[in-house]
Formats: C-alpha cells, structure tokens, sequence
C-alpha cells in the first residue's frame, strides 16, 4: 500500500505540473528593448 501511494502521488504532481505549464498563458513582455551597438563592433 505504502509502496503504491509513493508511486502514485509523485506521478500526479508531474502530470498536474505539467497540465499547468501546458495550459498556461503567459503574457508576452510589453518593454522595449533598445540595444546601443558601438560602431566599431560593426563591419565596413
């Protein structure tokens, strides 16, 4: 029995961690990003 439910429970908190991840919508990211690139980093 003990044997049983330390199989089950780790395997359902897996599953639901993954349904939870699955399901959810996770907003995009609303800041701009501005990069200053020096000019010497670019090519000629």
């Amino acid at each position: 029995m003990l044997r049983r439910l330390l199989l089950i429970v780790p395997l359902v908190l897996v599953l639901g961690g993954l349904l939870f991840l699955l399901t959810w919508d996770i907003p995009p990211p609303v800041r701009p990003v501005e990069l200053v690139i020096p000019d010497e980093r670019l090519p000629r």
